[in-house]
């Protein structure tokens, strides 16, 4: 059976464009997710696993970020569907070099206004490892709230559990 390919969005942040990811975007994002400061936390980010993603998937959305033209990272989401649990979940990384800018802010911000505004979810979540500062900086300014630790909840490359965070935002709540 084919699949149908996923039709294509761009959605527009303040800075960045969220544009449905093709497969001709799998070398690129792959190359910027082999740098060690992004490897350690999305290791399977092959050319392979990006091009199975851009295939699309029932519930699920696959976005190239994009800055100034340039591709800089990939963002992805999944729904559960069920009315008594509408909601959603956002995992996602920029590449090294676009780090400390703002872009993670406005990448997570611009993906939680398509899912509420558009897809009319109540509830998103996120789940960072727990020790990823960073990140967990820049999903608390578009408004996500720490619920809890989720314990040896990820495996580093080098085969270590590391305790996850998991952060969750309310349509209301949406900076």
């Amino acid at each position: 059976m084919n699949e149908q390919p996923p039709s294509l969005i761009e959605l527009r942040g303040e800075r960045v464009v969220l544009r449905t990811l093709v497969a001709s975007d799998a070398s690129r994002i792959a190359e910027l997710a082999a740098h060690p400061d992004v490897a350690r936390w999305y290791p399977d980010a092959t050319e392979d696993y990006l091009r199975r993603k851009a295939a699309g998937k029932p519930h699920q959305g696959f976005f190239a970020v994009v800055y100034e033209g340039e591709t800089v990272g990939f963002i992805q989401y999944h729904e559960e569907v069920s009315p008594e649990y509408h909601s959603a979940g956002i995992d996602l990384f920029l590449g090294a070099p676009y780090h400390n800018r703002g872009l993670g802010t406005d990448t997570v911000r611009t993906l939680a206004r398509h899912l509420i505004q558009d897809l009319e979810h109540h509830r998103l979540i996120i789940d960072p490892v727990a020790h990823n500062e960073r990140a967990i900086r820049a999903y608390e300014k578009v408004g996500f709230r720490r619920v809890g630790i989720m314990r040896q909840y990820q495996r580093d490359p080098d085969g270590t559990w590391r305790d996850g965070l998991l952060l969750d935002l309310l349509a209301t709540e949406l900076t």
